[in-house]
């Protein structure tokens, strides 16, 4: 009898041992004995969590009539292209807070809206609609539609996170818009003209008739886009900095302030590669391809193209500079190309600075 008492004495006492150790359910010590990461799974409800809100991206993609937006995550609705739509995405917009909302640039019918949703402080990013395109494919995403170019736009918002750039405002846009008109009036001056050299008697003299209108049409709008620059003092400011420099002109300034507002806040790479001046390496293994420019604003490419041709005969820098590289064997179309660059990098330094030519021969390009 007392040998089975005390067997089932040891008996007890391992178990309880054994609950000690390991087991859940028997005593196991509390949870506020414990320290670390457990304690918090053990706590469970008396833990306060940490809810994080997800990342919001939108993409939208804009047409004459409508607007097709698509929310990721969340849904996909289409709005009217026109103020009062607009109003209303702005609004359903604001209340979702999004991370990033990507454009497409379409030749101007984006610009309302961007405007939009810029004034009321959303993160808004017009991109160039070739990025888009070329993420698609990479992607496997062949079709296209408005409502997947809407989906596409906000993955590709999630995935790449162009960075925001300021909108223009509505002065910018004014002068933009002179400025392509300017160019287009060009245009078509430089086709009649050369209609004229082949055209037959009888229609040499509408010819004419249209190339005098255009001339004083012409007129009128440089006319109209000197009273622009002049109204605003900033840009004013910045015309007498920039027009102090031998080989710089209304044209180039006018279209640098309309088609690159970026002039003056960025580093000289990023004022390169955002005008398409910079060069871009072709090196694969141990081949070393040709550098070559790619990209960027082709407008103010071709307005730097014509200001560095002038500046490799009336600026001493610049002249020295084209000299030096045609010297050392390189082509002269890659020795202009390289003034170019050098002449925004010497530009965005001035404007950046605030400072005329005169003193910034000295400033680093």
């Amino acid at each position: 009898m007392a040998r089975r008492e005390r067997d089932r004495s040891q008996r007890s006492r391992s178990l309880k041992t054994v609950g000690q150790l390991g087991s859940s359910r028997s005593s196991g010590p509390q949870p506020e004995q414990l320290r670390g990461p457990r304690a918090r799974i053990v706590q469970g409800r008396e833990t306060r969590r940490c809810h994080m809100s997800p990342a919001i991206f939108v993409g939208m993609d804009v047409s004459q009539d409508t607007v097709d937006v698509a929310v990721q995550p969340g849904t996909a609705f289409q709005i009217a292209n026109d103020e009062q739509g607009i109003t209303g995405a702005v609004t359903r917009l604001q209340a979702v807070q999004p991370t990033l909302i990507v454009l497409e640039a379409t030749g101007g019918l984006e610009v309302p809206l961007a405007g939009a949703l810029a004034a009321v402080g959303l993160p808004v990013v017009v991109i160039n609609p070739r990025q888009v395109r070329d993420f698609a494919r990479a992607t496997g995403q062949l079709a296209k539609t408005d409502r997947l170019d809407a989906q596409i736009l906000a993955r590709f918002a999630e995935a790449i996170r162009p960075p925001v750039r300021p909108v223009s405002d509505e002065q910018t846009q004014t002068l933009a818009a002179l400025v392509a008109r300017r160019r287009q009036l060009i245009e078509l001056l430089t086709a009649e003209k050369n209609r004229l050299r082949l055209a037959a008697r009888p229609i040499q003299k509408r010819l004419r008739a249209h190339i005098l209108w255009l001339d004083k049409e012409l007129e009128g709008l440089t006319t109209d886009l000197s009273t622009t620059m002049r109204d605003s003092p900033v840009w004013r400011e910045k015309e007498e900095v920039l027009r102090s420099v031998p080989g710089v002109g209304p044209v180039l300034t006018t279209t640098l302030f309309a088609n690159l507002p970026e002039l003056g806040t960025l580093t000289r790479k990023e004022v390169a590669a955002l005008a398409g001046v910079a060069p871009f390496p072709r090196d694969s293994g141990t081949l070393k391809g040709r550098r070559a420019i790619w990209g960027g604003r082709a407008h103010v490419r071709a307005a730097l193209y014509m200001a560095a041709l002038v500046a490799t005969r009336r600026n001493p820098v610049i002249r020295t500079f084209y000299q030096r590289l045609c010297q050392a064997g390189k082509a002269k179309k890659l020795a202009l190309t390289a003034c170019m660059r050098k002449l925004l990098t010497i530009l965005n330094a001035m404007v950046k600075s605030r400072t005329p030519w005169r003193l910034a021969v000295t400033l680093p390009a």
